[in-house]
């Protein structure tokens, strides 16, 4: 669905520094886009007005908070595009269409372990806001920026979240040997959900492929288009051999010894996938 809304809110997050320079991270506020349904997972293009921007391919986003009243969008401005978004004011008009992908599973009855890494919290606002049973959700959130820069205090009550701040090399080891044990923990008897950075995202599927542990990865690639036209954003999945076309339920299942290695597309297959079918 096609939207052209309206922004309500920008801010920047935490704190600036003595000499002025901020986080680069931003939380964009846009009013509610009136989708009948959505789920948590999916993603949404953003594309500033073509008044207001010189480029035409539009930029995916996690939905990070979506009520009655708005749509939140959490991102990291660090090229042409998302400079533009962050110089965005209020009253200014941008183009979504979404909801898009599929969406990760929600489950009130099963202990649900999240691993998030930087900007890769920003799908797990709207999952613990929409959880039936925040408290069978564990969170456990690595980062490198203060912890005020990321939207840790907007997660919902109830959920068991521990931030972990990554100043050196020591820190990242122990979030790592805490990342291990914790799906380890969480292998008989729950799933594990997990976005960050590429290499997070490796190490998150190393333990859960040791451990056998059922666990999803939402991915960040790079879009262009959003709805499988583009080919842009494909990446390595291993498919049941007589799947012609892939799609997500195609990938949804567990891992069986004929599946063979594929190009699949981000956009329309994921951008959640089972650890044990995409390569990273």
């Amino acid at each position: 669905m096609l939207s052209e809304l309206t922004v309500l809110e920008i801010i920047e997050c935490g704190p600036r520094t003595r000499l002025g320079a901020g986080s680069g991270l931003f939380f964009l506020r846009i009013n509610a886009p009136g989708w009948e349904k959505s789920a948590p997972g999916q993603f949404v293009m953003l594309r500033a007005s073509i008044d207001q921007a010189e480029y035409l391919c539009a930029r995916p986003f996690s939905i990070c908070r979506l009520t009655d009243d708005y749509l939140g969008i959490f991102f990291q401005a660090r090229g042409r595009a998302t400079r533009d978004f962050a110089a965005l004011k209020a009253g200014d008009r941008v183009c979504v269409w979404g909801p898009l992908g599929n969406f990760l599973p929600l489950d009130a009855r099963v202990p649900t372990l999240i691993l998030a890494g930087g900007i890769g919290i920003a799908p797990f606002v709207n999952y613990v806001d929409k959880h039936p049973d925040p408290e069978k959700i564990t969170l456990e959130f690595g980062h490198r920026l203060p912890l005020g820069c990321y939207p840790f205090a907007e997660l919902r009550p109830g959920c068991r979240a521990s931030a972990h701040l990554e100043k050196n090399g020591r820190d990242r080891e122990a979030f790592s040997a805490l990342v291990k044990a914790r799906i380890r923990e969480f292998a008989s008897s729950g799933i594990v959900l997990a976005c960050g950075p590429t290499p997070f995202l490796r190490l998150v599927r190393e333990f859960a492929l040791k451990y056998k542990a059922e666990t999803w990865l939402s991915l960040e690639t790079r879009m262009a288009c959003g709805i499988g036209a583009c080919l842009g954003c494909a990446v390595k999945a291993l498919l049941p051999p007589d799947v012609f076309i892939p799609s997500p339920a195609a990938l949804a299942g567990p891992l069986q010894p004929e599946d063979t290695e594929r190009f699949v597309q981000t956009c329309i297959c994921g951008p959640n996938f089972r650890a044990d079918r995409v390569l990273l």
